[in-house]
């Protein structure tokens, strides 16, 4: 309907005889050869709009063809043309890039994890964005899980000593059978990257604010300003301390748990009691 439309106009416009040819010729038409082709009209070229001969059928064609481009398109392509990702493919190259990460340690390169993969490097990055996108999905993958333990443990029946205990013993637990993916996390991933490092803090402040919003819904601490500024400084000190104790891996787990409970819940003097 629209080219339709605009062949009607170019014929109305650019197609009509020009003034000199509206009275009609005397003996000419008997005299032209059978096969000779009809002669053009004069100024019937240059009076006709730009385009206007393109406009027609070979417009269509053309706007047709654009169509079937459009239409060619893969129905599950994402904007600026990449295609959607598959979840369960995205998966399972997280699921060997912890494998090479938990193999070679925190220094594994982005070219074994693709081997691992069997991809390419680009094709690896490409699932991800690029670096960036693959650092953050695992810090996504790992830190979620770890905190969704911490909390859990935290919030199981018992008074503030053994929740405490059992969610810094969950805690260090975690990072010590996977120290590489920690480090790999934390050390690296984090130095090199500022939005994974940022998305990190994000969640590790998020767990703080979840202690604090627990205890003052129980009435364990009354003061809103001291609950979160004891539940903020319990997250960092519990991640500081595991930062030691993976140094240290010969002081026992034990030893390390009921360190940080007695200061947290004693204070100092307590702690230096034992």
């Amino acid at each position: 309907m629209i080219n339709g439309g605009r062949d009607e106009e170019a014929a109305s416009r650019g197609d009509e005889d020009p003034p000199e040819e509206t009275t009609p010729a005397t003996g000419n038409a008997s005299a032209r050869r059978p096969d000779a082709a009809p002669r053009a009209r004069p100024g019937a070229a240059s009076n006709a709009r730009p385009g206007a001969a393109s406009s027609g059928r070979g417009a269509g064609a053309a706007s047709s063809g654009r169509g079937d481009a459009v239409s060619s398109r893969r129905p599950d392509a994402a904007p600026g043309g990449r295609a959607g990702r598959d979840p369960r493919r995205r998966r399972a190259l997280l699921e060997a890039a912890d494998r090479i990460i938990l193999r070679e340690g925190p220094e594994a390169s982005m070219a074994a994890i693709a081997s691992e993969a069997g991809i390419s490097k680009p094709i690896l990055y490409r699932h991800f964005g690029d670096k960036s996108g693959l650092y953050q999905a695992l810090a996504e993958r790992h830190t979620r899980a770890l905190m969704d333990n911490v909390r859990a443990a935290f919030l199981r029946p018992g008074d503030i000593r053994t929740r405490s205990r059992a969610a810094i013993d969950t805690y260090l637990a975690a990072i010590a059978a996977n120290r590489h993916l920690y480090r790999f996390l934390v050390h690296r991933a984090s130095a090199e990257d500022t939005a994974t490092h940022s998305a990190m803090g994000t969640v590790i402040r998020g767990l703080g604010g979840e202690i604090a919003d627990i205890l003052l819904r129980e009435g364990l601490l009354p003061d809103p300003v001291r609950v979160h500024i004891w539940s903020h400084a319990t997250v960092g000190m519990v991640q500081a301390a595991g930062e030691w104790w993976l140094d240290h891996p010969d002081v026992p787990r034990e030893t390390v748990t009921d360190g940080i409970v007695d200061l947290l819940l004693d204070g100092l003097p307590e702690a230096t009691r034992r």
